[in-house]
């Protein structure tokens, strides 16, 4: 891997996450691999890819699934990114999915501002989230096909404390339909029978959902309280972004990419990773313009989320920048 790149990307799709991700950790790898004291001046970037290597000193780990916290958590991989940030929270915490705490620490949170919601069609009668436990609702829900990918976790998780499972929507004459994530898959879906859809990136697909005659479900305060406990955040769809929708929509939190390291990475280590990502942002896409914004990066935002302490070199670093 050579240590230095001095052109601008110019790949299409280049704010597709699984790219960004990815040359996320390349570029970190790249800069890594030049640094003083590495052994072997080499790093492995594992993509989705379980298998470990123990020939390799770094093994930096980029995926949408829990797969990456379970890694890092292991030692099998140095450094992890997951979306959304919420992911790590409960990591933290030992909620949601994980039986108990872990010891990790974010270092950065990639800015990424983001919700997920329930659409539903109008002949189903729902009038919130709530709803479909009240009414025993037969949904036909099309979700994302990906199955590993954490919004599935985050809708157990939604359907647990809302008092069902998806294992209901089947009793009750419905049933999960996993499609592709693209706006127009979803079309396409409600065409071919769905009457219901979950998914993230509701900035994508919202308008369309609305034009086919769905309602955006709200969530009640007394279920967004029971998803904070877990480690979610609150968010607001907002009629001034979508002015198809009659009022604003309580929901929830899906920003930021958080990346994160074990609790006792050592800190020269983890500074240099710092060092790397402040260094080669100028080559790291983001969903935005320009460099990426390191400097807001380590600061809890809306849309760079951040409920897990800074490892302690990372905030050493970044308050030496200025940052914080």
């Amino acid at each position: 891997m050579t240590a230095k790149h001095d052109a601008q990307p110019e790949e299409p799709g280049l704010t597709r996450a699984p790219v960004m991700r990815s040359r996320f950790c390349i570029e970190v790898a790249a800069e890594l691999v030049a640094a003083d004291r590495q052994p072997n001046r080499r790093a492995r970037v594992q993509l989705r890819d379980k298998a470990s290597d123990a020939g390799w000193a770094i093994n930096l780990f980029a995926s949408s699934t829990i797969e990456g916290i379970e890694a890092v958590a292991s030692g099998e991989a140095t450094l992890a990114i997951v979306n959304p940030a919420a992911i790590l929270t409960m990591a933290v915490r030992g909620t949601g999915p994980f039986r108990e705490p872990l010891p990790l620490r974010v270092i950065t949170t990639f800015p990424s501002p983001d919700s997920c919601a329930f659409a539903a069609k109008k002949e189903l009668g729902l009038k919130s989230v709530d709803d479909i436990l009240a009414r025993k609702a037969p949904l036909k829900l099309s979700v994302r096909n990906e199955k590993d990918h954490c919004l599935h976790g985050v809708l157990d998780d939604i359907a647990r404390c809302a008092g069902f499972s998806t294992a209901d929507l089947n009793a009750w004459g419905g049933g999960l339909r996993y499609d592709a994530s693209p706006r127009w898959a979803k079309k396409v879906s409600i065409e071919k029978g769905a009457n219901a859809i979950f998914e993230e990136a509701t900035h994508s697909w919202i308008d369309e959902a609305v034009d086919l005659g769905l309602d955006i479900l709200p969530f009640s305060d007394a279920l967004l309280t029971k998803l904070e406990a877990v480690g979610y955040r609150r968010k607001t769809i907002r009629k001034a972004d979508h002015p198809g929708l009659p009022a604003d929509v309580p929901s929830i939190d899906f920003s930021g990419w958080a990346v994160y390291v074990r609790t006792d990475t050592p800190d020269r280590l983890v500074g240099q990773i710092c060092a790397a990502v402040e260094a080669r942002k100028h080559l790291i896409p983001w969903q935005g313009e320009g460099p990426l914004p390191v400097e807001r990066m380590c600061r809890d935002t809306p849309d760079t989320p951040m409920d897990v302490p800074l490892h302690p070199a990372a905030e050493h670093y970044w308050k030496s920048r200025g940052f914080i």
